[in-house]
Protein backbone atom coordinates (compact mmCIF):
# COMPACT_ATOMS: atom_id res chain seq x y z
CA UNK A 1 0.00 0.00 0.00
CA UNK A 2 1.31 3.45 -0.65
CA UNK A 3 2.80 5.94 2.17
CA UNK A 4 1.12 8.53 0.76
CA UNK A 5 -1.40 10.42 3.52
CA UNK A 6 -4.21 12.29 2.36
CA UNK A 7 -7.13 13.53 4.53
CA UNK A 8 -9.70 16.44 4.33
CA UNK A 9 -8.24 19.76 2.57
CA UNK A 10 -5.51 18.29 1.13
CA UNK A 11 -7.24 16.88 -1.81
CA UNK A 12 -6.46 18.32 -5.60
CA UNK A 13 -8.96 19.53 -7.90
CA UNK A 14 -9.59 17.43 -11.34
CA UNK A 15 -9.89 20.70 -13.22
CA UNK A 16 -8.18 20.31 -16.39
CA UNK A 17 -9.76 19.44 -19.42
CA UNK A 18 -8.40 17.34 -22.69
CA UNK A 19 -7.94 20.85 -24.89
CA UNK A 20 -6.08 22.33 -21.59
CA UNK A 21 -3.86 19.85 -20.89
CA UNK A 22 -2.68 19.72 -24.42
CA UNK A 23 -2.10 23.14 -24.31
CA UNK A 24 -0.92 23.38 -21.05
CA UNK A 25 1.94 20.66 -22.56
CA UNK A 26 2.55 22.73 -25.53
CA UNK A 27 2.47 26.32 -24.22
CA UNK A 28 5.45 24.80 -21.47
CA UNK A 29 8.01 23.98 -24.31
CA UNK A 30 7.29 27.50 -26.13
CA UNK A 31 9.42 30.27 -25.02
CA UNK A 32 12.25 32.59 -24.99
CA UNK A 33 14.26 29.18 -26.17
CA UNK A 34 12.27 29.49 -29.73
CA UNK A 35 11.94 32.87 -30.18
CA UNK A 36 15.29 33.93 -29.04
CA UNK A 37 17.58 30.86 -28.75
CA UNK A 38 17.31 29.48 -32.40
CA UNK A 39 18.69 32.24 -33.27
CA UNK A 40 21.92 32.14 -31.22
CA UNK A 41 21.44 28.17 -32.19
CA UNK A 42 22.05 29.12 -35.70
CA UNK A 43 25.00 31.16 -35.46
CA UNK A 44 27.32 29.44 -32.99
CA UNK A 45 27.09 26.09 -34.78
CA UNK A 46 24.93 26.40 -38.54
CA UNK A 47 21.83 25.81 -39.66
CA UNK A 48 22.92 21.99 -40.17
CA UNK A 49 24.60 21.51 -36.80
CA UNK A 50 21.48 23.77 -35.32
CA UNK A 51 18.85 20.91 -36.82
CA UNK A 52 21.12 18.18 -35.62
CA UNK A 53 21.17 19.50 -32.21
CA UNK A 54 17.20 20.03 -32.23
CA UNK A 55 16.49 17.10 -33.36
CA UNK A 56 18.49 14.76 -31.18
CA UNK A 57 17.63 16.62 -28.37
CA UNK A 58 13.78 16.02 -29.94
CA UNK A 59 14.53 12.56 -30.27
CA UNK A 60 15.55 12.83 -26.18
CA UNK A 61 12.38 13.94 -25.60
CA UNK A 62 10.62 11.80 -27.03
CA UNK A 63 11.67 8.49 -25.41
CA UNK A 64 11.64 10.48 -22.11
CA UNK A 65 7.81 11.45 -22.56
CA UNK A 66 6.94 7.81 -23.99
CA UNK A 67 8.09 6.73 -20.40
CA UNK A 68 6.82 9.48 -18.42
CA UNK A 69 3.29 8.70 -20.68
CA UNK A 70 3.43 4.71 -19.57
CA UNK A 71 3.89 5.78 -15.49
CA UNK A 72 1.55 8.82 -15.82
CA UNK A 73 -1.58 6.54 -17.48
CA UNK A 74 -0.97 3.38 -15.06
CA UNK A 75 -0.52 5.72 -12.10
CA UNK A 76 -1.86 9.53 -12.48
CA UNK A 77 -0.42 10.37 -8.93
CA UNK A 78 0.09 13.33 -7.26
CA UNK A 79 3.89 14.57 -7.72
CA UNK A 80 4.43 12.33 -10.57
CA UNK A 81 7.48 11.81 -11.24
CA UNK A 82 8.58 12.54 -7.57
CA UNK A 83 6.37 9.95 -6.59
CA UNK A 84 7.46 7.13 -9.10
CA UNK A 85 11.36 7.87 -7.75
CA UNK A 86 10.12 7.27 -4.10
CA UNK A 87 8.16 4.01 -5.39
CA UNK A 88 10.44 2.44 -7.77
CA UNK A 89 14.29 3.56 -7.11
CA UNK A 90 14.93 5.08 -4.01
CA UNK A 91 12.66 7.28 -0.95
CA UNK A 92 15.97 9.67 -0.98
CA UNK A 93 15.93 9.58 -5.12
CA UNK A 94 12.46 11.08 -4.60
CA UNK A 95 13.06 13.36 -2.05
CA UNK A 96 15.98 14.80 -4.26
CA UNK A 97 13.69 15.29 -7.51
CA UNK A 98 11.49 16.50 -5.34
CA UNK A 99 13.04 19.79 -4.18
CA UNK A 100 15.37 20.02 -7.30
CA UNK A 101 11.99 20.17 -9.17
CA UNK A 102 10.12 22.60 -7.12
CA UNK A 103 13.36 24.95 -7.19
CA UNK A 104 13.47 24.77 -10.68
CA UNK A 105 10.06 26.14 -11.94
CA UNK A 106 10.41 28.59 -8.50
CA UNK A 107 12.96 29.98 -9.87
CA UNK A 108 11.84 30.07 -13.56
CA UNK A 109 8.87 32.06 -12.70
CA UNK A 110 11.61 34.50 -10.83
CA UNK A 111 13.47 34.81 -13.99
CA UNK A 112 10.12 34.72 -16.33
CA UNK A 113 9.24 38.06 -13.79
CA UNK A 114 12.68 39.57 -14.14
CA UNK A 115 12.23 39.02 -18.37
CA UNK A 116 8.34 40.34 -18.42
CA UNK A 117 10.40 43.88 -17.09
CA UNK A 118 13.13 43.72 -19.67
CA UNK A 119 10.74 43.18 -22.43
CA UNK A 120 8.20 45.89 -21.53
CA UNK A 121 11.58 48.04 -21.76
CA UNK A 122 11.02 47.90 -25.68
CA UNK A 123 8.06 49.94 -25.66
CA UNK A 124 9.08 52.04 -22.11
CA UNK A 125 12.85 52.16 -21.49
CA UNK A 126 12.48 54.05 -18.47
CA UNK A 127 9.97 51.70 -16.72
CA UNK A 128 11.10 50.21 -13.50
CA UNK A 129 11.70 45.85 -13.89
CA UNK A 130 10.32 45.73 -10.36
CA UNK A 131 7.01 47.54 -11.51
CA UNK A 132 6.52 45.11 -14.07
CA UNK A 133 7.57 42.42 -12.13
CA UNK A 134 5.00 43.00 -9.28
CA UNK A 135 1.97 43.39 -11.77
CA UNK A 136 3.34 40.09 -13.07
CA UNK A 137 3.42 38.67 -9.72
CA UNK A 138 -0.19 39.42 -8.75
CA UNK A 139 -1.63 38.50 -12.41
CA UNK A 140 -0.40 35.32 -11.92
CA UNK A 141 -0.68 34.51 -8.23
CA UNK A 142 -4.17 35.20 -8.40
CA UNK A 143 -5.20 32.58 -11.53
CA UNK A 144 -3.19 29.98 -9.37
CA UNK A 145 -5.10 31.10 -5.93
CA UNK A 146 -8.10 31.12 -7.29
CA UNK A 147 -8.25 27.58 -8.74
CA UNK A 148 -6.99 25.12 -10.84
CA UNK A 149 -9.67 25.56 -13.78
CA UNK A 150 -8.48 29.27 -13.88
CA UNK A 151 -5.02 28.53 -14.25
CA UNK A 152 -5.99 26.01 -17.27
CA UNK A 153 -8.21 28.77 -19.15
CA UNK A 154 -5.92 31.74 -19.22
CA UNK A 155 -2.70 28.80 -19.84
CA UNK A 156 -4.95 27.42 -22.46
CA UNK A 157 -4.86 31.06 -24.01
CA UNK A 158 -1.75 32.79 -23.54
CA UNK A 159 -0.18 29.11 -24.99
CA UNK A 160 -2.52 29.60 -28.08
CA UNK A 161 -1.17 33.11 -28.66
CA UNK A 162 2.19 31.58 -28.92
CA UNK A 163 0.91 28.57 -31.20
CA UNK A 164 -0.63 30.82 -33.59
CA UNK A 165 2.23 33.07 -33.73
CA UNK A 166 4.61 29.94 -34.68
CA UNK A 167 2.48 28.72 -37.28
CA UNK A 168 2.26 31.87 -39.04
CA UNK A 169 5.89 32.32 -39.13
CA UNK A 170 6.47 28.92 -40.25
CA UNK A 171 3.64 29.55 -43.29
CA UNK A 172 5.49 33.28 -44.34
CA UNK A 173 8.89 31.34 -43.98
CA UNK A 174 7.99 28.77 -46.45
CA UNK A 175 6.31 31.48 -49.16
CA UNK A 176 9.67 33.47 -48.58
CA UNK A 177 12.06 30.18 -48.99
CA UNK A 178 10.07 29.65 -52.32
CA UNK A 179 10.01 33.35 -53.30
CA UNK A 180 6.38 33.68 -53.20
CA UNK A 181 7.11 36.56 -50.67
CA UNK A 182 10.01 38.65 -49.32
CA UNK A 183 12.99 39.08 -51.22
CA UNK A 184 14.54 36.17 -50.60
CA UNK A 185 16.56 34.30 -53.45
CA UNK A 186 15.13 30.93 -54.10
CA UNK A 187 16.94 27.94 -52.82
CA UNK A 188 18.79 26.84 -50.27
CA UNK A 189 21.95 28.21 -50.80
CA UNK A 190 22.70 28.85 -46.85
CA UNK A 191 23.59 25.44 -46.55
CA UNK A 192 26.47 25.45 -48.88
CA UNK A 193 27.97 28.55 -48.56
CA UNK A 194 31.36 28.58 -47.74
CA UNK A 195 32.14 29.20 -43.88
CA UNK A 196 34.96 31.61 -44.55
CA UNK A 197 37.23 28.91 -42.54
CA UNK A 198 37.63 26.48 -45.30
CA UNK A 199 34.11 24.38 -44.12
CA UNK A 200 30.65 24.63 -45.12
CA UNK A 201 27.96 26.65 -43.28
CA UNK A 202 25.60 23.89 -42.24
CA UNK A 203 28.28 22.61 -39.68
CA UNK A 204 30.23 25.31 -38.16
CA UNK A 205 32.30 26.18 -34.46
CA UNK A 206 33.18 22.55 -33.86
CA UNK A 207 32.28 20.08 -31.19
CA UNK A 208 32.06 23.06 -28.18
CA UNK A 209 29.78 24.62 -30.45
CA UNK A 210 27.39 21.32 -31.39
CA UNK A 211 27.24 20.74 -27.21
CA UNK A 212 26.53 24.07 -26.89
CA UNK A 213 23.35 23.74 -28.95
CA UNK A 214 22.14 20.45 -27.58
CA UNK A 215 22.06 22.89 -24.08
CA UNK A 216 20.31 25.41 -25.65
CA UNK A 217 17.56 23.13 -27.29
CA UNK A 218 16.99 21.52 -23.90
CA UNK A 219 16.52 24.26 -22.33
CA UNK A 220 14.14 24.82 -24.74
CA UNK A 221 11.67 21.54 -24.96
CA UNK A 222 12.27 21.61 -21.08
CA UNK A 223 8.06 21.87 -19.84
CA UNK A 224 6.84 18.79 -22.11
CA UNK A 225 7.28 16.96 -18.44
CA UNK A 226 3.99 19.25 -17.48
CA UNK A 227 2.20 16.75 -18.72
CA UNK A 228 2.71 14.07 -16.54
CA UNK A 229 2.55 16.62 -13.22
CA UNK A 230 -0.58 18.05 -14.62
CA UNK A 231 -2.31 14.00 -14.85
CA UNK A 232 -3.30 14.02 -11.29
CA UNK A 233 -5.81 16.68 -11.83
CA UNK A 234 -6.66 16.07 -15.51
CA UNK A 235 -10.35 14.72 -15.80
CA UNK A 236 -9.81 10.60 -17.59
CA UNK A 237 -6.17 10.69 -17.13
CA UNK A 238 -6.06 7.10 -19.00
CA UNK A 239 -7.88 8.81 -22.00
CA UNK A 240 -6.17 12.18 -22.22
CA UNK A 241 -2.87 12.01 -20.83
CA UNK A 242 -1.97 9.47 -23.67
CA UNK A 243 -3.34 11.91 -26.23
CA UNK A 244 -1.68 14.89 -24.74
CA UNK A 245 1.86 13.38 -25.07
CA UNK A 246 1.32 11.86 -28.32
CA UNK A 247 0.05 14.90 -29.88
CA UNK A 248 2.01 17.46 -28.01
CA UNK A 249 5.40 15.73 -28.80
CA UNK A 250 4.74 15.81 -32.52
CA UNK A 251 3.52 19.40 -32.30
CA UNK A 252 6.73 20.71 -30.72
CA UNK A 253 9.15 19.26 -32.39
CA UNK A 254 7.52 20.45 -35.69
CA UNK A 255 7.26 23.80 -34.49
CA UNK A 256 11.17 23.81 -33.48
CA UNK A 257 12.69 21.72 -36.45
CA UNK A 258 10.42 23.48 -38.51
CA UNK A 259 11.80 27.02 -37.42
CA UNK A 260 15.23 25.85 -37.06
CA UNK A 261 14.60 25.18 -41.04
CA UNK A 262 13.06 28.25 -42.12
CA UNK A 263 15.84 30.72 -39.83
CA UNK A 264 18.50 28.50 -41.61
CA UNK A 265 17.34 28.79 -45.15
CA UNK A 266 16.74 32.53 -44.71
CA UNK A 267 19.51 33.65 -42.55
CA UNK A 268 23.02 33.43 -43.19
CA UNK A 269 24.45 32.23 -40.01
CA UNK A 270 27.17 35.14 -40.09
CA UNK A 271 24.40 37.53 -40.10
CA UNK A 272 25.44 40.24 -37.44
CA UNK A 273 21.79 40.62 -36.07
CA UNK A 274 21.31 37.23 -35.77
CA UNK A 275 24.80 36.81 -33.99
CA UNK A 276 23.32 39.46 -31.49
CA UNK A 277 20.17 38.02 -30.50
CA UNK A 278 19.13 38.10 -26.58
CA UNK A 279 16.83 38.30 -24.52
CA UNK A 280 16.98 42.15 -23.95
CA UNK A 281 17.17 42.56 -27.47
CA UNK A 282 14.00 41.79 -29.23
CA UNK A 283 14.78 43.52 -32.81
CA UNK A 284 17.31 40.51 -33.11
CA UNK A 285 15.07 37.64 -32.77
CA UNK A 286 15.04 35.57 -35.87
CA UNK A 287 11.49 35.63 -36.02
CA UNK A 288 11.45 39.53 -36.53
CA UNK A 289 14.25 39.27 -39.14
CA UNK A 290 12.33 36.71 -41.15
CA UNK A 291 9.15 38.90 -40.89
CA UNK A 292 10.63 42.43 -41.81
CA UNK A 293 12.22 40.50 -44.64
CA UNK A 294 8.20 39.74 -45.49
CA UNK A 295 7.69 43.62 -45.31
CA UNK A 296 5.91 43.60 -41.73
CA UNK A 297 7.17 46.78 -40.24
CA UNK A 298 5.94 46.22 -37.11
CA UNK A 299 7.08 43.07 -36.81
CA UNK A 300 9.41 43.85 -33.62
CA UNK A 301 6.56 45.63 -32.01
CA UNK A 302 3.82 42.69 -32.80
CA UNK A 303 6.80 40.02 -31.54
CA UNK A 304 7.26 41.67 -28.51
CA UNK A 305 4.03 41.86 -27.48
CA UNK A 306 3.47 37.82 -28.04
CA UNK A 307 6.58 36.92 -26.47
CA UNK A 308 5.04 38.92 -23.26
CA UNK A 309 2.75 36.35 -23.32
CA UNK A 310 4.61 33.56 -23.63
CA UNK A 311 6.54 35.24 -20.34
CA UNK A 312 3.50 35.25 -18.39
CA UNK A 313 2.16 31.53 -19.59
CA UNK A 314 5.50 29.95 -18.37
CA UNK A 315 5.50 31.85 -14.84
CA UNK A 316 1.72 30.72 -15.03
CA UNK A 317 3.06 27.25 -15.73
CA UNK A 318 5.87 27.73 -13.32
CA UNK A 319 3.48 28.87 -10.93
CA UNK A 320 1.35 25.67 -10.93
CA UNK A 321 3.94 22.85 -11.43
CA UNK A 322 6.25 23.87 -8.59
CA UNK A 323 3.15 24.03 -6.35
CA UNK A 324 1.76 20.79 -6.94
CA UNK A 325 5.34 19.40 -6.60
CA UNK A 326 5.60 20.84 -3.01
CA UNK A 327 2.25 19.72 -2.07
CA UNK A 328 3.35 16.48 -2.96
CA UNK A 329 6.28 16.36 -0.91
CA UNK A 330 4.13 17.62 1.92
CA UNK A 331 1.39 14.72 1.20
CA UNK A 332 4.82 12.56 1.60
CA UNK A 333 6.51 13.92 4.66
CA UNK A 334 9.00 15.35 2.26
CA UNK A 335 8.58 19.09 2.89
CA UNK A 336 6.19 20.15 5.62
CA UNK A 337 2.97 19.20 6.11
CA UNK A 338 1.18 22.95 5.90
CA UNK A 339 2.12 22.64 2.60
CA UNK A 340 -0.57 19.91 1.72
CA UNK A 341 -3.77 21.95 2.41
CA UNK A 342 -5.82 23.26 -0.07
CA UNK A 343 -8.67 25.62 0.23
CA UNK A 344 -12.27 24.40 -1.06
CA UNK A 345 -11.36 24.64 -4.24
CA UNK A 346 -8.67 22.03 -4.40
CA UNK A 347 -5.79 24.21 -5.15
CA UNK A 348 -2.99 24.51 -2.30
CA UNK A 349 -2.95 27.93 -1.59
CA UNK A 350 0.51 28.04 0.71
CA UNK A 351 2.39 25.77 -1.65
CA UNK A 352 1.80 28.77 -4.40
CA UNK A 353 2.51 31.38 -1.33
CA UNK A 354 6.19 29.05 -0.93
CA UNK A 355 6.53 29.44 -4.66
CA UNK A 356 5.46 33.30 -5.18
CA UNK A 357 7.99 33.68 -2.16
CA UNK A 358 10.99 32.47 -4.12
CA UNK A 359 9.66 34.11 -6.98
CA UNK A 360 9.58 37.85 -5.12
CA UNK A 361 13.18 37.62 -5.65
CA UNK A 362 12.49 39.10 -9.40
CA UNK A 363 11.82 42.07 -7.27
CA UNK A 364 15.34 42.47 -6.38
CA UNK A 365 17.10 41.99 -9.37
CA UNK A 366 17.55 45.84 -10.14
CA UNK A 367 20.31 45.68 -7.33
CA UNK A 368 22.60 43.40 -9.01
CA UNK A 369 21.59 43.64 -12.70
CA UNK A 370 18.94 42.09 -14.58
CA UNK A 371 20.50 40.85 -17.40
CA UNK A 372 23.19 39.14 -15.12
CA UNK A 373 20.51 37.67 -12.26
CA UNK A 374 17.99 36.67 -15.11
CA UNK A 375 21.25 34.34 -16.47
CA UNK A 376 21.76 33.11 -13.51
CA UNK A 377 17.88 31.98 -12.78
CA UNK A 378 17.99 30.69 -16.43
CA UNK A 379 21.21 28.88 -16.36
CA UNK A 380 19.86 27.70 -12.88
CA UNK A 381 16.68 26.21 -13.86
CA UNK A 382 17.62 24.33 -16.76
CA UNK A 383 20.55 22.51 -15.42
CA UNK A 384 17.70 21.51 -12.80
CA UNK A 385 15.26 20.71 -15.35
CA UNK A 386 17.90 17.98 -17.22
CA UNK A 387 18.03 16.15 -13.67
CA UNK A 388 14.40 15.88 -14.12
CA UNK A 389 14.11 14.09 -17.19
CA UNK A 390 17.37 11.87 -16.25
CA UNK A 391 14.99 10.78 -13.12
CA UNK A 392 12.34 10.21 -15.25
CA UNK A 393 14.34 7.32 -17.01
CA UNK A 394 15.45 5.81 -14.73
CA UNK A 395 12.11 5.23 -12.93
CA UNK A 396 10.47 4.27 -16.27
CA UNK A 397 13.21 1.95 -16.62
CA UNK A 398 12.72 0.49 -12.63
CA UNK A 399 9.01 0.51 -13.35
CA UNK A 400 8.50 -1.85 -16.10
CA UNK A 401 11.54 -3.74 -14.63
CA UNK A 402 8.93 -3.99 -11.10
CA UNK A 403 5.66 -4.43 -13.34
CA UNK A 404 7.15 -7.61 -14.47
CA UNK A 405 8.42 -8.79 -11.61
CA UNK A 406 5.29 -8.75 -9.72
CA UNK A 407 3.81 -11.24 -12.42
CA UNK A 408 1.79 -8.70 -14.58
CA UNK A 409 2.12 -8.79 -18.26
CA UNK A 410 2.92 -6.01 -20.23
CA UNK A 411 -0.54 -6.53 -22.40
CA UNK A 412 -1.89 -5.12 -19.07
CA UNK A 413 -0.54 -1.61 -19.21
CA UNK A 414 -3.06 0.98 -20.78
CA UNK A 415 -0.08 2.67 -22.24
CA UNK A 416 3.00 1.44 -23.44
CA UNK A 417 6.27 3.03 -24.29
CA UNK A 418 8.12 2.61 -27.24
CA UNK A 419 11.13 0.45 -27.75
CA UNK A 420 11.42 -0.56 -24.06
CA UNK A 421 14.37 -0.39 -22.67
CA UNK A 422 16.37 1.37 -25.00
CA UNK A 423 13.95 4.01 -24.78
CA UNK A 424 14.82 5.59 -21.13
CA UNK A 425 18.94 4.11 -21.58
CA UNK A 426 19.24 6.32 -24.10
CA UNK A 427 17.59 8.89 -23.32
CA UNK A 428 19.12 8.92 -19.42
CA UNK A 429 22.83 8.28 -20.97
CA UNK A 430 22.33 11.27 -23.63
CA UNK A 431 20.75 13.48 -20.74
CA UNK A 432 24.31 12.45 -18.51
CA UNK A 433 26.36 13.48 -21.24
CA UNK A 434 24.88 16.79 -21.78
CA UNK A 435 24.87 17.97 -18.37
CA UNK A 436 28.57 17.66 -18.04
CA UNK A 437 29.51 18.48 -21.71
CA UNK A 438 27.13 20.92 -22.87
CA UNK A 439 28.72 23.66 -21.21
CA UNK A 440 32.24 22.97 -21.94
CA UNK A 441 32.23 26.53 -23.95
CA UNK A 442 33.21 27.99 -20.23
CA UNK A 443 36.57 26.26 -20.10
CA UNK A 444 37.83 28.35 -23.09
CA UNK A 445 41.08 30.01 -21.47
CA UNK A 446 40.92 32.72 -23.63
CA UNK A 447 37.37 33.55 -22.35
CA UNK A 448 37.19 31.31 -19.03
CA UNK A 449 35.39 33.56 -16.23
CA UNK A 450 34.16 32.06 -12.71
CA UNK A 451 30.83 33.87 -13.59
CA UNK A 452 30.20 31.29 -16.25
CA UNK A 453 31.48 28.50 -14.52
CA UNK A 454 29.07 28.64 -11.13
CA UNK A 455 26.64 29.79 -13.45
CA UNK A 456 26.52 26.69 -15.51
CA UNK A 457 28.11 23.92 -13.58
CA UNK A 458 27.70 24.83 -9.35
CA UNK A 459 24.70 23.02 -9.23
CA UNK A 460 25.70 19.95 -10.41
CA UNK A 461 26.48 18.12 -6.99
CA UNK A 462 23.32 19.94 -5.75
CA UNK A 463 21.53 16.77 -7.02
CA UNK A 464 23.75 13.95 -5.95
CA UNK A 465 24.14 16.22 -2.19
CA UNK A 466 20.42 15.42 -1.45
CA UNK A 467 20.14 12.16 -2.28
CA UNK A 468 23.07 11.18 0.38
CA UNK A 469 21.74 13.63 3.10
CA UNK A 470 18.38 12.06 3.21
CA UNK A 471 19.93 8.57 2.85
CA UNK A 472 22.11 9.05 6.17
CA UNK A 473 19.41 10.88 8.14
CA UNK A 474 16.50 7.54 6.96
CA UNK A 475 19.02 5.13 5.95
CA UNK A 476 17.02 4.16 3.09
CA UNK A 477 17.61 1.45 0.47
CA UNK A 478 16.48 0.90 -3.21
CA UNK A 479 13.12 -0.46 -2.94
CA UNK A 480 13.07 -3.95 -4.53
CA UNK A 481 11.40 -4.51 -7.49
CA UNK A 482 8.89 -7.17 -5.91
CA UNK A 483 7.91 -4.54 -3.39
CA UNK A 484 7.27 -1.33 -5.88
CA UNK A 485 3.86 -0.01 -5.34
CA UNK A 486 1.63 0.57 -8.26
CA UNK A 487 -1.86 1.34 -5.98
CA UNK A 488 -3.33 4.93 -6.34
CA UNK A 489 -4.55 5.88 -2.53
CA UNK A 490 -8.36 6.68 -3.03
CA UNK A 491 -8.25 9.74 -1.45
CA UNK A 492 -5.63 11.65 -3.78
CA UNK A 493 -8.30 12.56 -6.17
CA UNK A 494 -11.97 14.31 -6.04
CA UNK A 495 -13.51 11.01 -7.28
CA UNK A 496 -12.82 7.60 -5.49
CA UNK A 497 -14.25 5.87 -8.96
CA UNK A 498 -10.97 6.72 -10.72
CA UNK A 499 -8.46 5.69 -8.11
CA UNK A 500 -10.70 2.37 -7.75
CA UNK A 501 -10.30 1.60 -11.20
CA UNK A 502 -7.02 1.99 -11.80
CA UNK A 503 -6.29 -0.60 -9.03
CA UNK A 504 -8.14 -3.25 -10.32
Amino acid sequence: MSSEKHGEGTKLSRGIRSRQLTMIAIGGAIGTGLFFASGSAVSSSGPGGAMVAYGLMGLIVFFMMSSLGEMATQLPLVGSFEAYANRFIDPAFGFAVGWNYWFSWAITVAAEFVAAGLIVKFWIPEVPGTLVAIIAFTLLMGLNLISTKSYAEAEYWFAGIKVIAVIIFLIAGVLCIFGIMGNHTTGFQNWTLDAGDGGKAPFVGGFAAMMSVFAVAGFSFQGTEIVGLAAAETADPEKNVPKAINTVFWRILIFYIGSIFVIGTLIPFTEPDLLNGSATNVAASPFVLVFKNVGFAAAASVLNAVILTSVLSCGNSGLYTSSRMLHAMATRGNAPKFFAKTNKHGVPVYAVWATGGIAALSFFASMVGEGKIYTIFYNASALSGFFIWLGISICHYRFRKAWVAQGHSISELKYKSLLYPFGPIFAGVMITVIIFLANMWVFQADTFSWFDFISNYALIPVFPILIIAYKLKKKTKLVPLTECDFTIPDETVDDPTIAAAANK
